[in-house]
C-alpha cells in the first residue's frame, strides 16, 4: 500500500494558518502534518498531510472541512510519496550545520569535527531532529547563550525527538538533565543516540503525554526548560510548563512558524515569562523568556 500526501498551495501566512486548521482537525492522531516553502521569491508554500492511499477519501474530506470557512474552494492536490529508503537518501545531503560551538552531524562526518568543537552525532533516523531544522539550530544557539550567562542546576527537554538537545544540553554542562517525548519510538532512538554520544549518566528519558508523569515531579522544578514542538501545544501547555519552572529560569521555545510569534508570547507573558530574545530562521522562530 503506497503512502500518499494530499496538499494545497497558498502564501507562507496561508500555509502557517491552514497548518493550525489541520492540527485542530487532526489533534494527535497519527497523521503527518507540514508546510513546505515551495518558491522563496514567488511566496509560494504547501500545506501537506501524509496518509495511507486507503484513508485518503476520509482525510480529503476532512481536509475540506476543516479549511472550508477560511479558504472556500481551495484545491485540494495529491501525490503518490516514491518508495524510497529516505534515511539513506537523506544522508547524502546533510552536511554537519554549526550552531554557537555545536556541530550537528552523521556518522558518515565524524571527519569534519575540529578541537574545540562540542560534536552531536545524529544521523537521520525516525524521530525528529538532526540539527538541520531551524528550530533544531536555533534552539542549540540559544540554550548555550542561556547556559555560558545565567548558572543552571538542572533541565528539562520536553518533546525531545532525537535527544539532540538534550545531549547538547548535557555536553555543555554535567547536570542532571530530563528528556520526554510522546512517542515511544522517539524514546527509543533518542537512548540510542544518548549512548552514541558518550553520554552514560545524568540523562534520564520517559515517554510522558502532557505533565502527567511523575517524572517532572521528580526531577523539577527546572532551570531550563526547552520545548521545540509547535505553536498550538506550546500555546497550551503554558500554564502547566510555568508550573515546572524554577524561580528565575529559562524557557526556550521553538516548532514556531514567524506568523505564530505573538500568539505564543501572548501566551507566555499571560504566565508571567518575559521575553529576552526571538532568533529567526528559515521561516521558523526560537524563543528564549524567563521566570522573574
Amino acid at each position: 500500500m503506497a503512502e500518499i500526501r494530499l496538499y494545497v498551495t497558498s502564501t507562507e501566512k496561508g500555509a502557517a494558518e491552514i497548518l493550525d486548521l489541520l492540527s485542530e482537525v487532526f489533534g494527535e492522531e497519527d497523521f503527518a502534518i507540514a508546510t513546505t516553502e515551495v518558491d522563496e521569491k514567488k511566496d509560494i508554500w504547501e500545506a501537506s498531510v501524509y496518509m495511507m492511499t486507503d484513508e485518503e477519501d476520509e482525510v480529503r474530506e476532512r481536509i475540506a472541512a476543516g479549511i472550508a470557512h477560511a479558504f472556500p474552494n481551495m484545491l485540494i492536490e495529491r501525490e503518490i510519496i516514491p518508495d524510497i529508503d529516505w534515511i539513506a537518501k537523506s544522508l547524502e545531503g546533510l552536511k554537519p550545520v554549526r550552531a554557537g560551538r555545536f556541530i550537528v552531524h552523521g556518522s558518515h562526518d565524524r571527519d569534519k569535527v575540529k578541537i574545540n568543537d562540542i560534536a552531536i552525532e545524529i544521523d537521520a533516523g525516525q524521530a525528529f531532529g538532526t540539527g538541520h531544522h531551524g528550530t533544531t539550530a536555533g534552539c542549540l544557539e540559544v540554550i548555550e547563550d542561556v547556559m555560558r550567562a545565567r548558572t543552571v542546576r538542572n533541565a528539562l527537554d520536553l518533546g525531545t525527538g532525537s535527544g539532540v538537545l538534550a545531549i547538547a544540553v548535557r555536553k555543555l554542562k554535567p547536570v542532571p538533565v530530563l528528556a520526554t517525548d510522546i512517542d515511544p519510538v522517539a524514546v527509543r532512538v533518542a537512548k540510542e543516540n544518548v549512548r552514541r554520544n558518550g553520554i552514560a549518566t545524568g540523562l534520564r528519558l520517559e515517554t510522558a503525554p502532557g505533565f502527567h508523569s511523575k517524572s517532572f515531579r521528580e526531577e523539577g522544578p527546572f532551570d531550563l526548560i526547552i520545548a521545540n514542538i509547535l505553536a498550538r501545544p506550546l500555546i497550551k501547555m503554558a500554564p502547566q510548563l510555568v508550573t515546572h519552572l524554577a524561580p528565575g529560569g529559562s524557557v526556550i521555545l521553538s516548532g514556531i512558524l514567524a506568523t505564530q510569534r505573538w500568539k505564543v508570547l501572548s501566551a507566555y507573558n499571560g504566565a508571567k515569562l518575559r521575553h529576552v530574545r526571538t532568533i529567526w530562521r528559515n521561516g521558523w522562530v526560537t524563543i528564549h523568556l524567563q521566570h522573574g
